[in-house]
């Protein structure tokens, strides 16, 4: 059978797939999957072409368009976009020497594209570079339905109250941990380094952790994470959200980031890591406007002070403090050193405006 029924939609029948997928293929044919940022800030794209070589650094790629009037990046009578090859991973998808490829976006003149916020975020890196800043996300995401309704969620009622659904283990509890499993060994295979993954308070809510890494590299596996939950997602029929306040109710879903110097990995890096918390402190709704796509309205609705959240209006902080705009571990502060955690950043945050904005605050000293 060709297709098969899952709810009320026509699914492929991935078995009839395969069939396909496990054709030879030629030594000197490279499928490469260029993938980017939309005019959303948040949503991602791709498309595949054919190459004669197997690529060992983005350089060697071409620069490839697409057509922006479509995807919210510019006007049907001019609506070439350039993609320029910024990062190469394994596609764990394909196999074989095949690749995915990060690309960032520019105007049919050469310039940086407006959408494009991985550009400044590199020059912001380089210019903290003697800094040497670390990061790692916590990635919040829900699994929903092909019925846009949380994945096994009843259809006329909700779940049982939050509690026993994070870092659960049971059918009854732990809602899609087929796509989770599969998108960690991918992400693996791909070369991004993820941490981990945990089931989270909502059920059918996850997250998985990128990082650490230098500079601009956690932003870069954080996006490509993000495209391959989406891809492999698709293939068992789930759609993914990355949607801040899902459910009034429920708890939202953030994109957490930990942030480290140098200076706060070393010996007495405590009080280095207090001073940020107070440069942060200062600017605390300048950050706001870069932490969600929407200048700050998606986490108008989830920071609450409700469900492990801060207040949207006011900054706070403190030790193991989960309610707080920025917490600092309760291990680094025994150890006198470390790192911090911002909490403010949304799920669809993106993570090039997040980390240029800690670098810009607490490395560069800028101020409001």
């Amino acid at each position: 059978m060709a297709g098969v029924m899952l709810g009320t939609k026509l699914c492929t029948n991935k078995i009839v797939l395969e069939r396909y997928m496990s054709l030879p293929q030629p030594k000197d044919k490279v499928q490469c999957m260029y993938v980017w940022i939309d005019g959303t800030g948040e949503n991602l794209r791709a498309k595949t072409r054919t190459l004669d070589f197997v690529p060992k650094d983005p350089k060697e790629l071409p620069i490839w368009n697409f057509d922006g009037s479509s995807t919210g990046q510019a006007v049907g009578e001019n609506s070439d976009v350039m993609i320029h090859p910024v990062a190469l991973y394994q596609d764990p998808v394909r196999g074989n020497n095949n690749r995915l490829v990060l690309c960032e976006t520019y105007a049919h003149d050469g310039k940086v594209h407006p959408t494009n916020l991985r550009h400044g975020c590199v020059q912001v890196m380089e210019k903290a570079k003697s800094f040497k800043p670390w990061f790692a996300f916590e990635q919040e995401y829900t699994l929903m339905d092909i019925d846009d309704q949380p994945f096994g969620w009843p259809k006329n009622g909700f779940p049982g109250p939050q509690g026993p659904y994070y870092t659960s283990v049971g059918a009854n509890k732990a809602y899609g941990r087929d796509v989770v499993e599969a998108h960690y060994k991918a992400c693996l295979r791909a070369g991004i380094n993820i941490f981990g993954t945990n089931a989270e308070g909502m059920p059918s809510q996850w997250e998985f952790q990128i990082g650490p890494s230098e500079g601009i590299t956690a932003s870069d596996d954080l996006w490509m994470a993000r495209f391959l939950i989406h891809r492999i997602a698709e293939d068992f029929g789930i759609a993914v959200t990355l949607e801040p306040k899902l459910k009034k109710d429920w708890s939202g879903a953030g994109g957490h980031v930990n942030f480290s110097t140098v200076q706060m990995r070393q010996p007495g890096g405590l009080a280095v890591i207090k001073e940020a918390v107070e440069k942060l402190s200062k600017r605390h709704q300048t950050h706001l406007k870069f932490y969600d796509p929407k200048g700050g309205a998606d986490n108008l609705r989830r920071l609450t002070c409700m469900h492990e959240t801060s207040s949207f209006y006011e900054f706070t902080h403190g030790v193991a403090h989960r309610n707080a705009s920025v917490r600092i571990p309760r291990q680094v502060n025994e150890d006198g050193c470390g790192y911090l955690e911002d909490r403010r950043p949304t799920a669809n945050c993106d993570p090039y405006a997040v980390t240029e904005m800690l670098v810009r605050t607490t490395c560069l000293n800028e101020t409001d």
